[in-house]
């Protein structure tokens, strides 16, 4: 269960061992898996470009976005997953990020499913997405609260 015997703290566990730990096993149907984010106000920092920073963790951690969203089981009844990685630049959520997670709210809104999003660890990471994302997440941010508030 990734508990460390010496400290009982819980260790890292990715995205894909939450939802293979959370829901009944071999039921998993990824939605927008192929979305991916693009760089609308490319952003630079110092170091390196962020759409270097962007694709060295798409790279690293094999997954193209901070969310993953899905429909499955859990005790044979029919979810709808999000499982937020924070293995994925500390939960810095891309536009796209922040729109799977709205399209997961709407497609659950309208299939009348039980919605589950597992926020898997944050650091407060909302200045980086104002400074890196700008206005375009901020919105996102908006919607995805317009749209559980209609959930």
């Amino acid at each position: 269960m990734k508990i460390c015997e010496h400290y009982g703290y819980h260790l890292k566990m990715s995205s894909l061992y939450i939802i293979e730990l959370s829901i009944d096993p071999g039921i998993w149907h990824p939605i927008d898996k192929d979305r991916i984010s693009l760089h609308p106000i490319e952003f630079h920092l110092e170091e390196e470009a962020y759409k270097d920073r962007i694709d060295s963790y798409r790279r690293n951690i094999r997954l193209t976005e901070a969310v993953q969203t899905g429909i499955s089981q859990l005790n044979g009844i029919h979810v709808a997953v999000g499982v937020i990685d924070f293995q994925f630049m500390g939960v810095s959520m891309e536009f796209v990020s922040w729109e799977k997670v709205t399209h997961l709210i709407e497609y659950t809104t309208n299939k009348v499913l039980t919605l589950i999003i597992i926020v898997s660890a944050s650091e407060g990471r909302c200045c980086e997405a104002c400074m890196e994302k700008g206005s375009l997440s901020l919105m996102k941010m908006a919607k995805v609260s317009s749209d559980l508030y209609d959930y």
